[in-house]
């Protein structure tokens, strides 16, 4: 059976950004609670009854469900009781009045208010007035109270199509529905049929199928506009109706073609006999003299009659109950998911996922247009390195835009011979004049979260930045640094107001135990500086896509850029990694790695280098620029790939260093499984370096998941919505 809830994820996920706000008036219904517990990671769910009630009943119905995953769901969503939000209901009651008025239809201010108190209507215009996205119900309601409402206010076109989804078990012959996917479009609540309204029925239906099923599951789209009268009369349209319909659509079909070439490979034929549609054999035999009447192999059913569209609807539930099935509204802007009185949990997350994908397919959507119910707090992002300042705002996880400020050698030729932090005035002029161009100041931000810098060893998480941080990044107690800039700069922004400053995940997180650190040596030990921020910002993105907690997963994270830190992730604790910024570890673009001992002392003394250009080869001109000339991965692939046999040893030497470290992890769990090896930064781009990496930790059996690039701003800004969202508690640094 085709796996349509895997493709509604992968082409939901491919889109990123904001997760849409999704309002569910029937939270007392357990199926919509569960639903929600499987779908975080695509919406941000409103439930409209208090939190103590939901718990209730996921204790009483829900035990089967994993503890962590209810403990996430219920940490990300926002409980609402319509009788308490005075103002909100004020405003929705004044919408609702004035909606009816259009109609002519006169509603006292009472009754309106009243009405809105309802989880159904309240949750149905807040999706109108713009508080929220899509609502779902129906499940608990009859559609009095629900689904004619719902069409009511939400209506955004003329024309409304009930389109329902099937994809049928393998049972079933796959000679009559490619990939056993059959669509069923029907006129849904329009008032009266006419060839006008059948047209964009049909039409609508196609292309929302289009945006459901990409072309490597349907490459063609073919519909069918079934007629089943030979004569006109009250019962259904006439098959010169369904013929005038056919005459409409190409007209209606090429506009929107113009719009979106993904609606090319749509095919529409008219007025074809129902048994003939949905019979293999009857079409084998609908032909008049040698021409074929039909074509077959449809995918889409257009059904002119409601009734039959119901009919068709259950009948293929009702014969095949383990099908795949949803139903979606069209003409509302997607806005609303009605549910069967007897849905399952699986129809519901079917149900609100297709809607959502044509959310994006069709309109674009990017945000909320309100934040009424998850604030999107304002965060600007710094990053400063040797030679420029990464800057980025953002609203929510929302980025509203971003720059990379350069800085050339005049403009910072008054710095050298000084400390790193002699310059943090100047760039933090420079990010003022960047906020001026786009018409912003630091008042119209919420807080400012900045890269940590080389600090004395503290745990994860976001700091607040305070005198003492200060005072020992202008001391470099931990060294010289561009990151240890960050911290100045967002002070200096905020100084003289009431915003917060964060650090989030510095180099020198360090929750490693002793044993970790401890050397064949007394005076040596090992020190833990690593590509901390963008470790944790990935395991935390693993632990959501997985909709538990950081705090609840063991991986092992491998970032692959400059330098390469390994990292192990112990249930929230950050519990061994390589020093990347010595060199330890696999040997990189840049970096020698771990040497062998004897030879390397041999080399200090053999008067061969200086101190100085040993240190360049162990950090800046080792690993593949000492090797091959080149710190450029592309680049030794393509030696390797133009027959450079010494190039293609370096880069399996590579892969297996890789591979190696990450294994030689396993012993850091204490017994406990890993469930996931990640790769990030930006060798993670190399789909050779992925796959050789794969196969060789493949007997761990946790499976591989891979975040291209450094991720560092999305990761700042993360840190800091925590703190803002009050997910967590900002620390105070320790000197």
């Amino acid at each position: 059976m085709y796996d349509i809830e895997q493709s509604l994820n992968d082409q939901i996920l491919g889109f990123g950004g904001e997760r849409l706000t999704v309002i569910f008036t029937e939270a007392h219904d357990p199926r919509q609670i569960e639903a929600v517990c499987y779908l975080t990671r695509f919406i941000r769910p409103v439930l409209l009854a208090s939190e103590k009630e939901v718990r209730e009943i996921i204790r009483k119905d829900l035990g089967h469900l994993d503890a962590n995953r209810v403990a996430y769901t219920l940490s990300e969503t926002a409980f609402v009781d319509p009788a308490s939000e005075n103002d909100l209901c004020d405003e929705l009651a004044a919408a609702y009045k004035a909606a009816y008025a259009q109609d002519g239809r006169k509603v006292s201010d009472q009754a309106a208010l009243k009405a809105v108190r309802t989880p159904c209507l309240f949750g149905i215009m807040a999706v109108r007035e713009g508080h929220a996205d899509m609502v779902v119900g129906g499940s608990a309601h009859e559609p009095v109270h629900f689904y004619r409402p719902m069409i009511k206010l939400l209506q955004q076109r003329s024309v409304v199509c009930e389109i329902g989804v099937f994809v049928l078990p393998d049972e079933h012959s796959e000679n009559i529905y490619p990939q056993n996917i059959v669509i069923f479009g029907d006129v849904g609540v329009n008032a009266a049929m006419t060839p006008e309204i059948l047209a964009h029925v049909a039409v609508d239906t196609c292309t929302i199928t289009r945006d459901i099923f990409p072309e490597t599951a349907l490459p063609r789209i073919h519909a069918a506009m079934i007629s089943y009268s030979n004569h006109g009369s009250d019962e259904g349209p006439s098959p010169e109706l369904v013929r005038q319909a056919s005459s409409l659509v190409p007209d209606v079909l090429k506009n929107y073609q113009r719009e979106n070439p993904r609606y090319e490979n749509i095919f529409i034929e008219g007025e074809v006999k129902a048994n003939v549609a949905l019979s293999q054999r009857s079409a084998m035999y609908y032909k008049k003299g040698k021409e074929e009447l039909w074509h077959g192999a449809s995918n889409v059913i257009i059904c002119p009659n409601l009734d039959v569209g119901n009919l068709l609807y259950f009948l293929y539930a009702t014969r095949f109950p383990e099908a795949k099935k949803f139903n979606i509204t069209s003409g509302i802007g997607f806005t609303g998911v009605d549910l069967a009185k007897d849905c399952t949990v699986e129809d519901i997350l079917l149900g609100v996922k297709a809607p959502l994908l044509c959310r994006y397919q069709k309109l674009g959507w990017q945000k909320t247009p309100r934040d009424t119910f998850f604030r999107r707090y304002r965060v600007l992002a710094i990053n400063p390195g040797s030679t420029s300042t990464k800057v980025s705002a953002w609203e929510g996880s929302y980025e509203l835009f971003s720059g990379e400020l350069s800085h050339c050698a005049e403009e910072l030729s008054p710095f050298a011979e000084k400390p790193i932090t002699a310059q943090f005035a100047f760039r933090k002029d420079a990010v003022v004049g960047f906020l001026k161009e786009h018409n912003l100041s630091i008042g119209d931000f919420d807080a400012v979260s900045a890269r940590g810098g080389l600090l004395k060893p503290i745990p994860h998480g976001t700091y607040r930045v305070d005198t003492p941080m200060l005072e020992d990044l202008k001391a470099g107690v931990g060294g010289e640094h561009a990151s240890n800039l960050g911290a100045l700069i967002a002070a200096e922004l905020t100084a003289g107001t009431e915003k917060p400053a964060f650090i989030i995940d510095p180099v020198v997180v360090d929750e490693a135990a002793e044993r970790v650190k401890i050397t064949g040596l007394k005076e040596i030990r090992r020190r833990v500086i690593s590509h901390a921020l963008n470790q944790i910002a990935s395991a935390r993105r693993y632990a959501e896509e997985h909709e538990t907690f950081y705090e609840s997963v063991n991986l092992i994270v491998c970032h692959l850029g400059g330098g390469i830190s390994v990292g192990a992730h112990k249930k929230g604790q950050y519990i061994d990694v390589n020093n990347a910024l010595n060199g330890e570890g696999p040997f990189t673009p840049e970096r020698s790695g771990s040497l062998p001992v004897g030879q390397l002392i041999d080399l200090c003394f053999s008067r061969k280098y200086t101190h100085g250009e040993l240190k360049k080869l162990n950090k800046g001109s080792g690993g593949l620029v000492d090797l091959l000339g080149t710190n450029d991965l592309r680049d030794v692939l393509k030696m390797r790939d133009g027959g450079d046999e010494f190039a293609a040893l370096v880069f399996e030497a590579l892969v297996y260093q890789i591979s190696k470290s990450i294994t030689a992890l396993v012993p850091a769990f204490d017994g406990e499984a890993v469930d996931r090896v990640i790769l990030t930064g930006g060798m993670a781009r190399s789909k050779e370096l992925v796959e050789g990496v794969t196969n060789y930790v493949r007997f761990l059996g946790c499976g591989v998941s891979v975040y291209p690039g450094e991720n560092e701003m999305i990761a700042l800004v993360k840190g800091a919505l925590r703190v803002l969202q009050g997910k967590e508690e900002a620390k105070t640094y320790r000197s």
